[in-house]
């Protein structure tokens, strides 16, 4: 590993960085210790204390485990919108020394059913507005329990209203489907959230440790089947931490969390790491530039994150300097690179520079950030405390002088043990050098003199739409249910606001030619996926190019779209 990078370390941290090795929700114990009647979250002017919420999670967590049944190790699905109910319910499957499994909450039933099937999830947290699609699902494991006790499936669902935590009036704009008022439930196997947390059980003792798993997120794969990434409370718990460190956040920060909270980088800056230090999570549900703006001026809003498309909206904004938004010291992001005359243009209306970082799933947020005190536009930045990130030849594994393009290797206390009963992918994923244990994350890069890295493109099949990695292979399998299609193939086509789209190339079935449209099979799409996977342009062929072997070749379908 080149040392280049050291020259530009910020000044403020050490290149070692010390842990606690306890169970990630002693974290929310020490803030609630320490800080019982600070403001831990504000919800639409709403606000919840670090006593309140630690006291709402302990009595979830009691209900998971003595009207549910979850034991230690269990996977808990946990399906909703940024919410309040989303912080204690992650907090409450930790409390209940369960495995956090977080799901995007625009997956449909077909997409959740993966979730439920591989996870050997039993119980889920939902949300009311989503429970139709988690209801099938409800039925179907309930209904072969009746047979076989051991069936796998789903058997409970406690179901939130978001209304429960509009405990204030507000003018802000709140959307439809956090204002409706809790609706009854007449499901075998689902609980009102409200209900379950007004019986008051408590939980049994604390006892997964810092090497037990804590949170599984799914990360899809050219398999077309989503992969569970199994990180321990220490993984979890590092870049907990170093993002912390690194961003100088302390207790007294007001933190905007708009990135989702199920994907691991809204998960670790915005929620996590600011309950480590005590600070102030300001929620917001789904993107909206006057909300966003609104909440930064009236909470004095410290630092945040988003993705370029959110900063395109929010500079867009013709109502944008009637808000002060000089709170903010601090705007990261990653995903997708972010422009250059769009970092410009930051930096001269909001006095801010964009920090770009770069991760994954599979390293529960970030590896790579750039200096604050030294941040380069495009750029995905230097290894953090204790990475050793490397850009190799492929084939080789041959470390590549700075300039030249390779696969970004890492080694670090961040990265997973492996992927969740795929051994023979965690063997493929992994390499070892000098002795220590690389992730190959299919990402190509070269470094420059200094030793920050640039992103340049990918090795493996992946499209990149407003910063949601979309793999078209699970596309393509989910395409395939529709009684007209043949064949397809999922290829990433240019979108001067998404940065890319899905396109999908299909080759109708002969009884269907000429009787099916385009825009009817994006329209089927959108209805049985979730909307940043579906695709938004459908062309038809005759035939798709094929290898000797049979093989779609879809590189050439990708180069003439190119």
């Amino acid at each position: 590993m080149s040392d280049r990078h050291f020259a530009h370390w910020p000044r403020h941290v050490s290149r070692h960085l010390s842990v606690p090795a306890t169970n990630l929700y002693t974290n929310l114990e020490i803030s609630a210790l320490r800080f019982p009647d600070k403001r831990a979250l504000v919800f639409y002017d709403s606000v919840t204390t670090y006593a309140e919420l630690k006291d709402q999670t302990e009595r979830l967590a009691g209900h998971l485990q003595q009207v549910c049944g979850v034991k230690a190790g269990d996977r808990v699905l946990l399906y909703m919108q940024n919410s309040p109910q989303f912080i204690i319910g992650y907090y409450a499957i930790l409390r209940a020394n369960a495995v956090v499994v977080p799901v995007n909450p625009m997956n449909l039933t077909e997409e959740l059913r993966h979730y439920v099937s591989d996870a050997d999830a039993r119980v889920v947290l939902c949300p009311q507005d989503l429970f139709a699609q988690v209801r099938p699902l409800l039925q179907e494991g309930r209904a072969a329990a009746l047979a076989d006790d051991a069936a796998p499936g789903l058997r409970h669902a406690v179901v939130a209203a978001y209304s429960d935590h509009l405990t204030v009036p507000t003018e802000l704009p709140v959307p439809a489907f956090v204002k409706d008022p809790r609706q009854p439930l007449d499901e075998p196997g689902a609980q009102a959230w409200a209900d379950a947390l007004a019986a008051n059980r408590r939980p049994g003792p604390l006892t997964q440790g810092p090497d037990d798993l804590a949170v599984m997120p799914y990360t899809s794969g050219t398999t077309g089947h989503p992969k569970g990434c199994m990180h321990t409370h220490r993984s979890v718990m590092y870049n907990t931490v170093a993002g912390t460190q690194w961003l100088m956040t302390t207790q007294d920060a007001v933190q905007l969390a708009v990135l989702p909270f199920f994907h691991v980088t809204g998960m670790e800056n915005g929620m996590n790491g600011s309950i480590y230090v005590g600070a102030t999570i300001v929620v917001l549900p789904r993107w909206d530039r006057d909300a966003a703006a609104q909440l930064i001026q009236r909470y004095r809003v410290t630092g945040t994150q988003m993705i370029v498309t959110m900063v395109i909206d929010l500079l867009s904004n013709p109502r944008l300097a009637e808000y002060d938004l000089s709170s903010i010291s601090r705007l990261s992001g990653g995903g997708a690179a972010m422009p250059e005359a769009l970092a410009t243009r930051l930096k001269e209306m909001c006095d801010l520079d964009y920090l770009e970082g770069y991760g994954m799933s599979e390293t529960m947020a970030p590896t790579h950030i750039n200096p604050p005190q030294r941040p380069m536009k495009q750029c995905l930045g230097i290894p953090i405390f204790d990475v050793d990130a490397r850009v190799v030849d492929p084939d080789t594994f041959r470390e590549l002088p700075p300039g030249e393009v390779g696969e970004i290797v890492v080694h670090g206390p961040q990265v997973m043990q492996g992927y969740w009963k795929q051994p023979a992918a965690t063997a493929s994923s992994f390499i070892e050098l000098d002795g220590k244990r690389f992730l190959r994350t299919g990402d190509l890069a070269r470094t420059d003199e200094h030793g920050y890295f640039y992103m340049v493109d990918r090795l493996k099949r992946m499209i990149n739409a407003s910063g949601f990695k979309v793999w078209p292979a699970e596309v393509e399998a989910l395409m395939y249910a529709h009684p007209a299609i043949q064949e397809v193939c999922v290829i990433a086509a240019r979108d001067e606001r998404r940065g890319e789209t899905v396109k999908a190339v299909v080759v109708l079935k002969e009884a269907h030619r000429g009787r099916v449209t385009e825009q009817e099979i994006v329209d089927w799409a959108h209805e049985h996926m979730a909307a940043y996977k579906s695709p938004r342009v459908v062309a038809f062929a005759d035939t798709l190019p094929k290898s000797g072997a049979g093989k779609v070749l879809w590189r050439a379908l990708q180069a003439q779209e190119a």
